[in-house]
């Protein structure tokens, strides 16, 4: 392209690349009792002390709203969206310029595939099965940004992360009574 037109090769590469959606945190709370954070998973640089802002300022707006307002609200710099299912709370920071209704979606998608893995997901299976539950995110969302959105691969690497770590229980196990006997 002529150099004159005042086009410049990022700007054309930027229009032709859909935006990727900047999660900043994910949040789960739980309404019950004392509203306890399930789920933590944070993906910007942030202080502990800050940290601990974000998640008493957040959790307070969200549980202050009735269920038939809008599920994104502003915060500082930034945008949080959140849905709820039961009796738990799925919280996300996001940027400012980013569109809501796809990470409502990233949203969903986290909660079916729970639903698939844990069948009829609840709070208890997060609860004791947490590590489960960030091993589902984490390959959902790297750095942020979604990653794989296809349900059945998501499940399929986990099935598979739980077969090799089934394996390597079972190894041990008879090594620890090869060793007893001998």
């Amino acid at each position: 392209m002529p150099s004159g037109i005042g086009y410049s090769r990022a700007s054309i590469d930027d229009r032709a690349r859909p935006r990727i959606i900047m999660i900043n945190y994910v949040l789960l709370v739980s309404r019950q009792g004392k509203c306890k954070v399930r789920l933590a998973k944070w993906y910007s640089t942030m202080s502990p002390k800050v940290k601990t802002k974000i998640v008493k300022d957040v959790t307070q707006l969200v549980l202050a709203r009735r269920t038939r307002m809008c599920n994104f609200l502003e915060y500082k710099d930034t945008k949080v969206v959140y849905r709820r299912y039961a009796s738990l709370f799925f919280v996300c920071g996001v940027t400012s310029g980013d569109n809501e209704l796809v990470t409502l979606e990233i949203i969903h998608r986290y909660v079916e595939v729970l639903d698939r893995y844990f069948g009829n997901v609840c709070e208890l299976d997060l609860i004791f099965n947490f590590q489960k539950a960030y091993a589902i995110l984490d390959e959902l969302i790297i750095a942020g940004e979604l990653q794989e959105s296809s349900k059945k691969s998501v499940l399929r690497v986990v099935a598979q992360s739980d077969s090799i770590e089934e394996t390597e229980n079972s190894e041990d196990s008879l090594a620890r009574l090869g060793s007893r006997s001998g």
